[in-house]
């Protein structure tokens, strides 16, 4: 019973990795393009363009306001086109990157507005380009709030793989709901939260960690 536990949990560990891992990626790649997108082509911003901004915008809060569950029922026909099926931890990733994007946008938009306009117009009267700004100042300056806001949605699309899995993405969740819940297994679905909860502290403390060391770093230089 124990080794049959034991493998169980390892496999769904490992799908849920492999999820997480991904679509951390790709979430990562599309929310900074959205949230740098959002905080320079704001009104005043270093390439303010209005129009853009609303629309990109209103698209975030459009697929924030969707439930996750929802989103990914709506996005199966996508996850089929891309890999080929909409089950599984690999279909699973299309949804979680998506869903996850909007969200980490907006925790990058709002970690790089917290850098001084000081420091932006003292760059723009050096001469600084727009490209110039953003990766030598904003980027730099705001890089302990975007690990902090990283780690943040790292643990939401952990947070998004038990979600998932109600619905045959694999995963932790899935083991929980298919073997804990529905076969009556209430070993299968304690050390399935467990093992949940302390996946979602390593990632948090890994995420402090690297924003306190480059904390650290810039004091000391």
């Amino acid at each position: 019973m124990r080794d049959d536990l034991f493998e169980l949990l390892w496999e769904g560990l490992l799908e849920t990795l492999y999820m997480v891992a991904w679509s951390s990626v790709f979430a990562l790649i599309i929310g900074i393009l959205l949230g740098i997108t959002l905080v320079v082509s704001e009104k005043g911003g270093i390439l303010e363009a209005p129009i853009i901004n609303k629309i990109i915008g209103t698209a975030i809060n459009g697929v924030r306001s969707l439930p996750f569950i929802i989103l990914i029922v709506l996005l199966l026909p996508l996850s089929r086109l891309i890999v080929g099926t909409s089950l599984g931890p690999t279909a699973a990733i299309v949804a979680l990157s998506i869903g996850a994007s909007p969200f980490l946008g907006r925790i990058i938009e709002n970690s790089l507005k917290e850098v001084s306009a000081g420091k932006i117009e003292a760059a723009k009267a050096m001469g600084a380009t727009p490209l110039t700004i953003i990766f030598r100042v904003l980027i730099p300056e705001a890089l302990p709030a975007l690990v902090r806001g990283m780690t943040i949605a790292v643990i939401a699309i952990t947070e998004f793989t038990a979600v998932a899995g109600a619905i045959g993405a694999g995963g932790l969740g899935s083991l929980a709901i298919r073997f804990g819940y529905q076969r009556f297994r209430e070993d299968i679905l304690i050390a399935t939260v467990i093992v949940i909860i302390l996946l979602v502290q390593a990632i948090q403390l890994s995420g402090d960690s690297v924003a306190k060391a480059i904390l650290k770093k810039r004091h000391l230089g």
